[in-house]
């Protein structure tokens, strides 16, 4: 579930290794880059947190970020 928290909408993965926490990653890229929308993550081995919103109305989360939110999930395959 994303949560809005400090002007960022926010959810962490977890995968069962490092790979496919990478391939996930690619996933998103290639999403976050057809949409121009990048995000803010961070990954340690096995886990991801992924940070949204959108520089260019002052940092705040928008409709960009949910809708980049929704591709996300789209790639999620638990």
């Amino acid at each position: 579930m994303w949560e809005e928290k400090d002007d960022y909408l926010v959810k962490e993965f977890k995968f069962k290794d490092f790979k496919t926490a990478f391939a996930f990653m690619m996933r998103v890229a290639f999403e976050a880059e057809a949409m121009n929308h990048h995000p803010e993550w961070t990954n340690v081995y096995n886990r991801l947190t992924i940070r949204l919103n959108t520089h260019d109305a002052g940092g705040k989360v928008t409709e960009r970020d949910h809708a980049l939110a929704a591709k996300i999930d789209g790639c999620h395959t638990p």
